[in-house]
């Protein structure tokens, strides 16, 4: 087999497996928008928050609303992003509309606001965070999110989309003039925003240690060695005996600290 048929074999896995994301990630964020968010008028904001608005205002579908709101959205990421992204994301958003139109016919999970927006904001931080990996989005503030990022891209992708979901929200709270939705959205949201860093940034739990003894230099030497990670001489005085001392400073991950003392231990 020829290296051209290798390539496109390649980029075809790699097209469906995106696409598989994408199925997966819309699929997940509709259960948890129609079974948990909706029937408890509860949103995680976005289209899909007006979608919940303007289903109990006027019986529209969640999932038609979305797909109509988000087309001028996608003829301005096509000027921004790319056709790439924009196909991706067409097929993010008519697969979202769908399962959403596919899930508001079936029985809601839970009536109870609590266990409603634990499980929705989780159901829908996780299938947003696994559209958005596949460098796809599903329209909506995800969409705009993207688009915002191309002239702001200090900003994180999750603390973005936690900004405009929270206006939403506000209108929400404005035409059904009950505090509680806004108390449970405004969680909902939090919860949703911390799973997308979680996702984009990770859980970055670090300890740091400082080490006093005669042995910095072997030390040191050991723990680049067995952990490759950097450490800092620092100089000190001990305040009893007023004598100089070498401290090392050294930053590590959480998982390897059992790793660090087992070494400690043999190395006596």
């Amino acid at each position: 087999m020829e290296s051209s048929e290798i390539n496109i074999l390649k980029k075809i896995r790699n097209m469906s497996i995106t696409l598989l994301k994408i199925v997966i990630g819309t699929m997940i964020m509709a259960i948890g928008i129609d079974l948990f968010l909706v029937p408890s008028k509860l949103s995680t904001g976005g289209f899909s928050g007006i979608g919940t608005l303007l289903y109990y205002l006027w019986g529209i579908p969640v999932g038609t609303t979305t797909l109509i709101l988000n087309i001028p959205l996608v003829v301005l990421a096509f000027l921004k992003l790319g056709k790439i992204f924009v196909v991706k994301t067409i097929i993010g958003t008519m697969s979202l509309s769908y399962f959403l139109n596919v899930f508001e016919k079936i029985t809601p999970i839970t009536n109870d606001k609590v266990l409603a927006f634990i499980y929705g904001s989780i159901a829908v931080g996780i299938g947003t965070a696994i559209v958005l990996k596949a460098r796809s989005s599903t329209g909506g503030t995800e969409l705009l999110a993207n688009i915002i990022r191309t002239y702001k891209r200090h900003i994180r992708t999750g603390t973005l989309i936690t900004m405009l979901d929270a206006i939403v929200v506000g209108v929400n709270v404005i035409f059904f003039k009950d505090i509680e939705i806004a108390l449970y959205s405004g969680l909902a949201i939090y919860i949703m925003g911390k799973i997308l860093d979680v996702f984009f940034e990770g859980i970055d739990f670090t300890k740091m240690f400082l080490i006093i003894s005669p042995k910095t230099q072997e030390i040191s030497n050991k723990i680049n060695e067995e952990l490759g990670r950097g450490t800092t001489l620092l100089k000190g005085i001990g305040m009893y005996k007023k004598e100089k001392r070498n401290i090392l400073l050294c930053v590590i991950a959480r998982n390897e600290v059992r790793t660090s003392n087992g070494n400690n231990r043999r190395n006596r």
